[in-house]
This record gives C-alpha cells, sequence and structure tokens, in this order.
C-alpha cells in the first residue's frame, strides 16, 4: 500500500468511527473541501503533515494515534 492510500484509509476509518462525513469533517477542520477530496482520492503524493494536525485535532486524537495502525507499519508501506 502506498503512503497516500493509507492515509485515505486512516480518514476514511476515522470519518466511519466518529460517524462524521468526509465534508463535515472539511467544514469542521478547515481543510478546503477540493484538497480532502483530493487526498481521499490517492490524487495527493505527500499529505501535508499540518493537514494531518487538523483532522487530529477535529477527532481529537494525538498524532500518534492517528498513525498508529498496522498499514503505516513501515514493511507495509510500498516506496511507489
Amino acid at each position: 500500500m502506498q503512503f497516500k492510500e493509507a492515509v485515505s484509509k486512516r480518514i476514511l476509518e476515522l470519518c466511519d468511527k466518529y460517524n462524521c462525513s468526509p465534508n463535515r469533517l472539511a467544514e469542521m477542520s478547515t481543510i478546503p473541501p477540493t484538497t480532502l477530496r483530493s487526498m481521499l482520492a490517492n490524487n495527493v503524493d505527500n499529505p501535508s503533515s499540518y493537514n494531518i494536525y487538523k483532522i487530529c485535532k477535529f477527532f481529537k486524537i494525538e498524532i500518534k494515534d492517528f498513525f498508529d495502525v498496522d498499514y503505516f507499519k513501515l514493511k507495509n508501506i510500498d516506496d511507489e
């Protein structure tokens, strides 16, 4: 799995867990909707750490918790 795919998967998992639509996440986290849609569509090769911070802040989770899932382990991330 590519890093950008892992980010997208994690955002969707958090939206599901907290019963939040991606549109609401964009609105409440102040991430432009087009940016979030691009992230979810795997069109952003290097997702901004600041956008990930904003997502974590909205969901009231630590940044380390965002990445604390198996598919973010180095052995599971493809370089290409």
